[in-house]
Order: structure tokens, then C-alpha cells, then sequence
């Protein structure tokens, strides 16, 4: 593999120059507000998935900054590592602290991840106009999944769930749209796709957070009670 190796996959990009993608390497900085928004809304909340969440967030506005700015394989990989982990990390910590699965049910579930994506990247790839694009769209899909199942028991959570995934479809359209509108939109629509992303992941987090807050309240009112009847019986 060359790691050097120039990659031109944006409409935006016209040479290879560092600064040939201006607006979609700017626009990254959105990835580094909303993990910004997200910390100060999380920290002192006791919530270590959550932090790791936020700094995978950050860590793909850099990613992105870097591959938009230096366009190498390198790059590339810089940019879609942190992509994935956020994922899994993501859905590890919706199984273990929504369907309340153990560790290690938890972790199994988040594996699936993988063939899920094998059997379904090929069907998009079928989609025209998608393109390059084919390889995010499992992504939205199951989150909708995630949401149809836990439509009965966490219905707010289900539909916190499809909001995230109605702004994410959205952002993976523009994504899409970058080279087929190119001839008329010389700056592309890639840059789009970075802000609904970066909106996208900061929700996600937010519904994660909000979840916790939830089931904590639930465990504390449980104990209340538990703790109550036990005083009632004493006396």
C-alpha cells in the first residue's frame, strides 16, 4: 500500500494542494463544537462511555481536517478509524446501558456490527446515486432498527433514536449529492455532510446521556421504595 498516495474524491478538491479543500477542511471544526457542547454537558456526570464518546467526536474532526487538507491514504484511514470506533462504541454502550445486557452480551452484540455491515453494503451499493456513499448508509438503518425495537419498551428513546437517524439520512444525501451537482455547485456539498454529522454525533451522544440520567433516576426511585418498604415492615 502507498500511504502517500493522492486521493481526489471531492468536488471541492481541484489540485494537490493543502489548502485545495477550504471550506470541507473548515468545516470540520463542527466535530470539535459539538464534542465541545457535549463535555460541558456531560462532565462531572460520571458517565466514562459517554467522555469516550465525545473524544472519538473530536478525534474525527481532526481526522477529517487531515484528510481534507493533506488527501493521502494515510489520511484517509486517520479520518475513517475514528468513524468506526465511535460506532462501536456507541452501540456497545446502547446495549449494555438501554437493553441492560451484561459486559459481555454487550460486547457480543457490538460484533455483529460487522457482519451486519458485510450482508448490507452490497445492497446499497445497488442504490443509484449513492456511490461511495453506500458504506454509511447501514449506519442510519440501524439505528431506525434499534428504534423499532425499542419502540414498546423506551418509547423516548425510540424516537430521540429516529431523529438522529432522519439528520443522518440527510447528512449521507448531501454527502452523496457532492459529485453529481459539481458542474453546478463548484464548491460541492461535502461540507454539508460534516455539519449534519457532526449535529448527527452530538445528538447520539445527548440521547446516550439523557438515557443514563433516566435509568439512574429509575434505580434511585427503586431503592427508595425498596428501602421504604423495608422501614414499613420494621415498624
Amino acid at each position: 500500500m502507498d500511504w502517500m498516495q493522492e486521493i481526489d474524491g471531492y468536488c471541492e478538491r481541484l489540485s494537490p494542494d493543502y489548502w485545495a479543500e477550504p471550506i470541507n477542511a473548515v468545516t470540520n471544526a463542527a466535530f470539535l463544537i459539538a464534542a465541545w457542547i457535549m463535555w460541558r454537558r456531560v462532565r462531572g456526570q460520571e458517565m466514562p462511555l459517554a467522555m469516550v464518546l465525545i473524544a472519538l467526536l473530536a478525534i474525527i474532526g481532526i481526522g477529517s481536517f487531515l484528510f481534507h487538507t493533506h488527501a493521502q491514504v494515510w489520511a484517509a484511514i486517520a479520518d475513517t478509524t475514528p468513524i468506526a470506533l465511535f460506532i462501536l462504541v456507541y452501540i456497545f454502550a446502547v446495549n449494555r446501558d438501554v437493553w441492560r445486557m451484561s459486559p459481555a452480551y454487550a460486547l457480543g452484540g457490538t460484533m455483529l456490527f460487522f457482519p451486519y455491515v458485510i450482508a448490507t453494503i452490497p445492497l446499497f451499493r445497488l442504490v443509484p446515486g449513492l456511490g461511495g456513499s453506500a458504506g454509511y448508509a447501514p449506519v442510519p438503518l440501524l439505528i431506525l432498527i434499534y428504534a423499532l425495537l425499542l419502540r414498546n419498551r423506551e418509547p423516548q428513546v425510540a424516537r430521540e433514536m429516529s431523529i438522529g437517524a432522519l439528520i443522518l439520512i440527510s447528512s449521507i444525501a448531501f454527502r452523496a449529492l457532492d459529485a453529481p451537482i459539481c458542474g453546478q455547485f463548484s464548491m460541492g456539498t461535502h461540507f454539508i455532510w460534516h455539519i449534519l454529522n457532526a449535529i448527527t454525533l452530538g445528538w447520539m451522544i445527548e440521547v446516550y446521556r439523557r438515557v443514563v440520567l433516566r435509568k439512574r433516576a429509575a434505580d434511585s426511585l427503586i431503592s427508595k421504595l425498596q428501602t421504604g418498604g423495608v422501614r414499613g415492615l420494621r415498624s
